[in-house]
């Protein structure tokens, strides 16, 4: 079977939210020896960036919206196993802090789940608070465990304002430079990144890993 028949079973799985055919369709994605970013991103990532389309559009809602999640949880268990093989022992595999989050009013976690599990696999230590997180505990926490990086997701534009809260209240409290500030999501940019004063952004969950271990080695 053509490798792109095996990565457009797992997009219309995660698009249809049909868990054990998403598992299944990784699985023989994995097993036929596809590289495994591939399969994150052009399989896993282009289900859930549709999935987010037609959330945005109004095609989509709640409900599917949590079977989608719930397929891409079932496909990164699957795949995690082949990541992790593919960064062990290389220099990706760097042992740094990570805080995870989607921003308060933002309960959308597909990306931030993706990113969450590509840190994992390359060596980081990562802490999902989950999504709909007050600004304020997400710093409290990255204080409390003493972390490198803060990731922050948000799918909904009027919740992206959020990001740049937390870069002020760092700012306010003086400790912005203890941490390496990352924003992502369907609407977030380089342009966005820049205006609200974060370290960074990135296209899909491989170049996440890239630029965190680009910012944490520099």
């Amino acid at each position: 079977m053509p490798e792109n028949n095996y990565l457009q079973a797992i997009v219309e799985a995660v698009i249809e939210g049909e868990e054990d055919d998403a598992a299944e369709a990784t699985r023989s994605a994995v097993e036929a020896n596809i590289d495994a970013l591939e399969i994150l991103n052009e399989g896993l990532m282009t289900g859930a960036e549709e999935v987010g389309k037609r959330f945005e559009n109004g095609e989509y809602f709640l409900p599917e919206l949590m079977l989608a999640g719930r397929a891409l949880k079932a496909s990164m268990e699957v795949v995690k196993p082949a990541l992790l093989k593919k960064y062990e022992g290389t220099e990706n595999k760097v042992k740094a802090k990570v805080i995870s989050a989607t921003v308060q009013t933002d309960i959308h976690d597909i990306g931030k789940n993706i990113v969450s599990s590509m840190l994992t696999a390359a060596g980081y230590e990562v802490t999902d608070m989950g999504v709909d997180v007050p600004v304020k505990s997400i710093i409290d926490k990255a204080e409390e465990i003493g972390a490198q990086v803060i990731c922050l997701s948000a799918l909904l534009t009027t919740s992206m304002p959020f990001m740049k809260d937390v870069i002020e209240i760092l700012k306010a409290r003086g400790i912005r430079e203890k941490y390496i500030v990352l924003v992502g999501g369907a609407s977030v940019n380089e342009t966005w990144s820049k205006h609200i004063g974060a370290d960074g952004t990135a296209r899909n969950a491989a170049d996440a890993v890239k630029v965190v271990h680009t910012l944490i080695s520099a």
